[in-house]
């Protein structure tokens, strides 16, 4: 019966402890600057360059020291007119203020990012934008 009960008691806290860590991810939206960026791939079909693409950048995203928000994301399929599905990926990631961002820009596994992936792209477009 002691058995049961710690097991509960440590699945119960397990549980919270994901749930607090899921809430942890979800408030780090800082509004004050966000840079939103989209990739559209040369070759948008080919699975190895998805795959190649979502490690480098989810490894750069591990270890940015300046982004906060961090939502990678793909286009679903239109149904409005006004829905711009023909990107392949985007980024949309937040930062504490406009300096924070601009150290993004040159910190190093940004660098190895592009350098990794940039052969697989033919259009880029970013959106840089701060609260109001």
């Amino acid at each position: 019966m002691k058995i049961k009960i710690v097991i509960l008691l440590l699945v119960g806290v397990f549980a919270s402890s994901c749930v607090q860590f899921k809430n942890e991810m979800n408030s780090n939206f800082d509004p004050t600057f966000t840079h939103v960026v989209y990739f559209w791939f040369k070759e948008p079909n080919n699975h190895a360059d998805r795959v190649k693409f979502e490690a480098s950048l989810k490894k750069f995203l591990e270890n940015s020291q300046y982004a906060k928000t961090k939502f990678i994301g793909t286009a679903p399929k239109a149904t409005r007119d006004v829905v711009d599905d023909s990107f392949t990926y985007s980024l949309i990631l937040t930062f504490e203020s406009a300096e924070d961002q601009a150290a993004y820009q040159t910190e190093p596994p940004h660098l190895i990012f592009i350098e990794e992936c940039q052969d697989l792209w033919e259009k880029v477009i970013v959106y840089d934008s701060e609260g109001i």
